[in-house]
């Protein structure tokens, strides 16, 4: 079995920041590719951001040059640093991890206000 605990998240001003966690546990030997995807009302669920356990990333259009993703290996948790927020950045954000699993987290919604 395979554990996803996300933080984070909240509700903050366009152009504001914040910062999401994922911490992966139990039987994650296989880990490899972790990331973020999110989803707002009405809208499929989309990538925002991957990483790979030898550091490769891979981001979403819509967020290159505002969001960073970067990893702990030791800690096998995965970060997702969102600056320079905007409103349509509104949604319910989930952490993926995959290896030989995929699993999801429960989701954090972040919400920017204009």
């Amino acid at each position: 079995q395979v554990q996803l605990v996300e933080s984070g998240g909240g509700l903050v001003q366009a152009g504001g920041s914040l910062r999401l966690s994922c911490a992966a546990s139990g039987s994650i030997f296989s880990l490899n590719t972790m990331g973020w995807y999110r989803q707002a009302p009405g809208n499929q669920r989309e990538l925002v951001a991957t990483i790979t356990t030898g550091g490769t990333t891979n981001y979403a259009d819509s967020v290159k040059g505002r969001f960073t993703i970067s990893r702990d290996g030791a800690k096998n948790t995965v970060y997702l640093q969102m600056n320079s927020l905007k409103p349509e950045d509104t949604a319910v954000y989930y952490c993926l991890a995959t290896g030989q699993f995929l699993k999801w987290g429960q989701g954090t919604q972040v919400t920017v206000s204009s």
